[in-house]
């Protein structure tokens, strides 16, 4: 059987943006939910969506869905099982791993379909979608 977690919304939109492999790290990269990646074809910024200038190419509104605790890095197959419950719902997610835990980005449009998929397999979603 697999573990069942409670996830928490964040307070916040999101949106993810992306920029040139090259770039700077911008000075609207900031907040309390913030995630840079680079790798070597791209520079992606995690951030709330009030932050991202108009003419930078990101996605707006979406909406993240925090597994409360600490997971081990040793855990096998939760983000798969997951984002299969996800899948089977229709919902597109955009996960996001730390070192404590991981994230789901899901779009503000599919919300409820992502709580409600979340839920019919065992987790608990506590929280609510934020205003845009």
């Amino acid at each position: 059987m697999s573990p069942t977690f409670r996830f928490r919304v964040h307070d916040e939109r999101l949106a993810i943006a992306r920029l040139d492999r090259a770039d700077a790290v911008p000075d609207w990269a900031r907040g309390r939910f913030v995630n840079v990646a680079r790798t070597p074809d791209e520079l992606s910024i995690v951030c709330a969506q009030v932050h991202v200038p108009a003419d930078v190419k990101h996605d707006r509104d979406k909406i993240a869905l925090g597994i409360e605790g600490v997971i081990p890095m040793t855990t096998i197959g939760i983000l798969a099982s997951l984002c299969r419950a996800l899948a089977d719902a229709e919902v597109p997610v955009f996960a996001l791993s730390t070192y404590d835990t991981d994230w789901l980005l899901v779009s503000a449009a599919r919300f409820d379909a992502a709580r409600s998929a979340l839920v019919a397999v065992g987790h608990e979603v506590v929280g609510v979608q934020p205003k845009a």
